[in-house]
């Protein structure tokens, strides 16, 4: 059995806290099973974001005739773009493996950790297999993985996650997606521009059905022109031959008796499946009956209100808590989490004014309160949409789309959502208005907005002519 002061499961945001506790002159234990990094890194944000902005690109000179301008692609090195930024993710992968290495404080077990008692481990595979480790505090930060649906015939396909998409050296000539969230829309994005045909299967009514109603309305149509858009229908059948992957999907109803419906089924092929239904915890590999830490009914470990788990000096962040699986808000975690075990007085976790952002195309971002949940909360709102094409600087870039605001009858700002040209830039002066400011109309209604460039849209949502209620009103 070997000891530490602190032991951290997983080698993502966990490493922050790690890093403090080593600052403190701790002895620390990292347990990953896979390149270091975590999720983020390795198959998420960063190698996506990185493709993405490729296609952004790929986007920008094939609208170049709108403005004149006779632009053509004559090639697309696809391959090369993607192993150079596999190639640039496992750089920064090895290199926090160096640092963690060359730490006389840190020792970092290959290995998944599965739990004995409430503070040891024992590592299993990997090159530490058997290891025991026990520590006087646990830090569980071991993320999530991508949900695979019960649908029929799904293990006996081939079928591609975010993980395997974000590595294909080239565009599947017929991509087919099921699912309709972000992850869905981003690489339904990159693989679209790059000459893919892409069929989308969505349960829900709209795509992105995290964000405003308003929003994902719109991003459902813009999507529509672009793509074959089946949204309202569940997967409930897949099958492979000759390399033709064929899904079955039924009409599909929300509320309190969803499910699948009666109604005409669709029948889609495409070469390629990608499976992009959301994410599952990682608290299934860990053993966690031989602990006192507990999980919800979707399986995320729970933790009160300063991240502590049901177990004495276990803590858990990320996206295994299931609050937000965002890095950055794994990172904004990590951060109370080590103020919480390290400083004097614990303060509970600020998730007010967590930003998303959706890099596809049109661009989707968001913070605060859904118009739709305020409504089925009974809430007194009032709402302003503003067009893109309304100002200066959106006229000049043939931008479609609009930024909608939402306020109390006392003006203090409940939400910001955005469709359009790089949304997740103009959504951060209301985080910082809601989080930093009074938080009022007022922080951006008095502010001097640059003439004219694009947060004159975000600044026009503020200022004009509030509707009570769900009206929007449009200039």
């Amino acid at each position: 059995m070997e000891e530490f002061d602190f032991l951290v499961v997983g080698s993502g945001s966990g490493l922050d806290v790690a890093s403090v506790a080593a600052n403190q002159g701790q002895s620390v234990a990292v347990v990953e099973r896979g390149p270091l990094g975590g999720t983020c890194l390795n198959r998420g944000c960063i190698p996506s974001k990185h493709l993405l902005y490729h296609a952004d690109v790929m986007e920008t000179v094939e609208r170049a005739d709108e403005f004149g301008i006779d632009a053509t692609v004559e090639a697309v090195e696809f391959a090369e773009i993607v192993r150079s930024v596999n190639e640039e993710v496992q750089g920064d992968s090895a290199s926090i493996r160096r640092g963690l290495e060359s730490s006389s404080q840190h020792t970092l077990f290959d290995g998944e950790a599965r739990f004995v008692d409430d503070r040891t481990v024992e590592v299993s595979g990997g090159d530490d297999d058997g290891a025991r480790l026990r520590a006087e505090t646990v830090l569980v930060a071991a993320g999530t993985r991508p949900a695979v649906p019960d649908v029929d015939g799904i293990e006996e396909v081939d079928y591609l996650t975010s993980t395997e998409a974000l590595q294909l050296e080239a565009p599947p000539d017929r991509l087919v997606v099921v699912g309709g969230g972000y992850i869905a829309a981003e690489l339904a994005h990159f693989f679209g521009t790059f000459g893919s045909d892409v069929t989308i299967v969505g349960r829900r009514p709209n795509l992105l059905p995290e964000a405003d109603e308003a929003v994902a309305a719109a991003f459902t149509d813009r999507y529509a022109e672009r793509f074959a858009v089946h949204t309202g229908h569940a997967a409930t059948a897949v099958s492979e031959t000759d390399g033709e992957v064929t899904v079955e999907a039924h009409p599909y109803e929300y509320g309190d008796d969803s499910g699948v419906v009666d109604g005409e089924p669709v029948t889609v092929t495409g070469d390629e499946l990608l499976v992009a239904a959301g994410r599952v915890p990682n608290t299934d590999t860990l053993n966690l009956d031989a602990t006192g830490v507990e999980t919800d009914g979707r399986g995320f470990v729970a933790t009160d209100e300063y991240l502590r788990t049901g177990a004495e000096g276990v803590w858990a962040l990320g996206d295994i808590v299931g609050e937000y699986l965002l890095k950055h808000s794994a990172n904004h975690e990590a951060k109370a989490v080590a103020r919480n075990i390290f400083g004097s007085d614990p303060e509970p976790v600020d998730y007010s004014a967590m930003p998303f952002a959706v890099f596809a195309s049109p661009e989707v971002a968001g913070v605060g309160a859904l118009e739709q949940d305020l409504r089925e909360a009974g809430r007194e709102y009032a709402t302003n949409t503003y067009r893109y094409e309304e100002t200066a600087r959106g006229d000049a870039m043939g931008a479609e789309g609009f930024v909608k605001a939402i306020v109390d009858l006392e003006g203090e700002i409940l939400g910001c959502h955005i469709v359009g040209p790089d949304a997740s830039s103009l959504v951060q002066e209301v985080v910082v208005a809601m989080k930093a400011g009074s938080g009022t109309v007022r922080d951006i209604r008095e502010s001097v907005h640059i003439h004219p460039a694009l947060p004159e849209v975000v600044q026009r949502a503020f200022a004009g002519q509030f509707t009570r209620g769900g009206h929007h009103h449009d200039h």
